[in-house]
């Protein structure tokens, strides 16, 4: 006779089946059943200080791990706090899978004034989420886990809400679920793989724009880019790729005018895994002028902001391959490339503030391993880093441009060192950013987490300050003031230093990879010694 067990405690063996061994959360008197389930299980469970900081470590162990990123969290106040992770999710296509409870069943649309109440929950995550369900009873459980990992596996991976109702939780079952397989992710029709080789091998100044979709394709691409002697340019999360010190490679430069110029010269350019976002070049549109190949799992960006000459939904290392195989049956042969005289227009003109950034970004890659994660917030130093600091491979250099979030670099440094444990993980973030998720401090502490965390201090939302100035705009509402760093670090038990030379910055970073806590290491903008 099968042994009966409750929902909360089936759930989480399931998701061992699928290879799920940590989660992110902070319990609460709604997934009671659920921790139940946790208590008794081989799942590793980290305690964040705020949901967001839970929906942000999941995404940051997803990145590092290639596996799904898991929270669980309570309904309401838990859901909403982790609305900010889903969205970035969301729009770096990263597999995050939020775990909630949910009112009990026969309460939920009342407005009964029920704890934690949301009059309609699903609502509020489905605009960021690829799917967002409501288990109304145990046997859509596994179910709809099947259909999350189907999605993370199997096509374009953006987040997944699956809620279960608190009384559904302590449900009775026998929980004899077993994992799903999902399928597998789609190939090239061959056919437009034969159209886009015939293109690319007649073109004359060809171009490849790469994007996190490609980033299987590390060693293939660039041999496709030697065979036909083409430009390279990545995004943001597919900088590494192609090496950035690859001879055709201009790294991730989308925001420079000789990039710019450049691919608005070449006459057929393929863009794979990439959906060409404003936040890749921080203007309204590229210049495309050449025919374009676009190769994407996600059908619709064949036809949206940049229409493709040549459309291909599929996965994109299968893809890459296949033009590959077609182009030597072509016998296409490089074209001519020498990139310095874009490399020299892209480097003619820095301002003094990215000088200094460009000097302690040099400063940090001669002191971090190659295969060191760098999670970047949203600030000023990571703007230059994206295309000053040098990445040699994929799933190096994190910065969530599109959506922006100011905070988020500390917690998915959390969860990407927790996935990588012998990888040096380091974060860049700055000082207004830095006070979005502090709390999250207490949590890299309690696990022990050796993690330089460089605070770039100008006392001021800079970014926004330099826009207000741009647009003729007093400053208003950019001051900041900021506690004593040093000071805070050893109040959370923590490192902190402030370095006096890049000697010393070298130092500290090395002696926080070394050490037994996190370490803050704080630079002021402007110190003599980046000048």
């Amino acid at each position: 006779m099968a042994t009966r067990t409750t929902c909360g405690e089936a759930l989480v063996r399931l998701l061992e089946q699928y290879g799920v061994d940590t989660v992110f959360g902070i319990p609460g008197v709604h997934t009671l059943d659920l921790y139940r389930g946790i208590a008794n299980s081989n799942v590793r469970h980290v305690l964040a200080r705020n949901e967001q900081g839970a929906g942000f470590m999941a995404d940051g162990y997803a990145r590092v791990s290639r596996k799904a990123g898991v929270c669980t969290l309570i309904t309401g106040p838990g859901v909403t706090n982790a609305a900010t992770p889903l969205g970035q999710a969301y729009i770096d296509s990263i597999p995050v899978l939020l775990i909630s409870s949910v009112n009990a069943t026969h309460t939920l649309g009342k407005g009964w004034g029920c704890l934690h109440e949301i009059t309609d929950q699903r609502a509020v995550t489905a605009p960021l989420t690829a799917m967002s369900a409501t288990a109304f009873k145990p046997e859509d459980v596994p179910e709809f886990l099947g259909q999350a990992f189907a999605l993370f596996q199997s096509s374009r991976p953006r987040p997944v809400h699956i809620a279960v109702p608190i009384d559904v939780l302590a449900q009775s079952t026998s929980g004899e679920w077993s994992a799903r397989l999902a399928p597998a992710r789609p190939g090239p029709d061959l056919a437009a793989v034969r159209a886009g080789a015939s293109l690319l091998a007649q073109a004359n100044r060809p171009a490849i724009l790469v994007g996190g979709g490609a980033i299987d394709s590390t060693g293939t691409l660039a041999e496709l880019a030697e065979l036909l002697g083409a430009t390279v340019i990545a995004s943001n999360a597919g900088k590494g790729i192609v090496p950035d010190s690859h001879p055709l490679s201009l790294g991730t430069s989308l925001m420079l005018a000789g990039t710019r110029s450049h691919l608005a010269q070449a006459d057929v350019v393929l863009a794979i895994g990439t959906e060409l976002s404003e936040t890749d070049s921080f203007i309204d549109r590229l210049d495309i002028n050449g025919k374009l190949i676009r190769v994407d799992i996600d059908a619709g960006r064949t036809n949206d902001l940049y229409p493709a000459t040549i459309g291909i939904q599929a996965d994109a290392a299968a893809t890459v391959n296949a033009l590959l195989s077609a182009l030597k049956e072509t016998g296409a042969s490089p074209k001519q490339n020498d990139l310095d005289a874009v490399r020299e227009q892209n480097n003619a003109k820095f301002s003094p503030v990215e000088q200094q950034h460009r000097r302690l970004l040099a400063s940090l890659r001669n002191t971090l391993a190659t295969d060191a994660v760098v999670m970047g917030d949203i600030t000023q130093l990571v703007y230059t880093g994206t295309f000053a600091f040098p990445a040699e491979q994929p799933r190096c250099w994190y910065y969530p441009a599109g959506y922006c979030t100011l905070g988020c670099a500390l917690p998915m440094a959390i969860g990407a060192k927790l996935a990588a444990p012998d990888r040096d993980v380091v974060v860049l973030v700055g000082d207004g950013g830095f006070m979005f998720t502090i709390q999250e401090l207490a949590t890299a502490a309690q696990l022990k987490q050796p993690l330089p965390i460089v605070i770039w201090s100008n006392s001021m939302l800079q970014q926004i300050h330099d826009n207000m100035v741009e647009w003729g705009i007093p400053p208003t509402g950019v001051d900041l003031t900021n506690p004593d760093f040093v000071m805070l670090a050893n109040a959370f038990g923590c490192h902190g230093t402030r370095p006096d030379s890049l000697d010393a910055f070298e130092t500290a970073v090395d002696e926080a990879l070394r050490a037994q806590t996190p370490t803050l290491i704080e630079v002021q903008q402007g110190a003599n010694w980046l000048t």
